[in-house]
């Protein structure tokens, strides 16, 4: 008996032709990449601020605070670009954000100074 290895099925030689699978940038709608990269930024700040499954094992309130920030910032500045019927959804989900930041933080920021806060304005909990 041989303690060789079976050699892997050969690979197919017909490679996709991944220019089909793939949207082209250009088509998508501004809104659509403003919002987008917005979801992503809201589930980071919830896994940093250990919301997710699992939670606390994951919980690093630095990276929250930077997230949650730079959504602010974000929201701040495409406030014009998108409609209101993008923008309340991402504002309900950033003060949601902003206010679980405070809820987690043993350390209290002055009303203002909390994570985006510069953006929103201050956020009571």
């Amino acid at each position: 008996m041989s303690d060789a290895t079976p050699a892997p099925e050969s690979a197919p030689t017909d490679s996709p032709n991944f220019d089909a699978l793939t949207r082209d940038i250009a088509d998508v709608p501004a809104v659509e990449v403003i919002t987008t990269v917005a979801v992503h930024l809201m589930s980071a700040a919830a896994v940093n601020l250990g919301l997710a499954e699992g939670g606390e094992g994951h919980k690093d309130l630095d990276e929250a605070r930077k997230l949650i920030h730079s959504l602010a910032g974000l929201m701040d500045a495409s406030a014009t670009e998108i409609s209101s019927f993008h923008a309340a959804p991402l504002r309900d989900g950033l003060k949601s954000l902003q206010l679980a930041f405070r809820e987690s933080s043993d350390v209290l920021d002055e009303p203002g100074q909390g994570p985006g806060e510069k953006y929103t304005g201050p956020v009571y909990g």
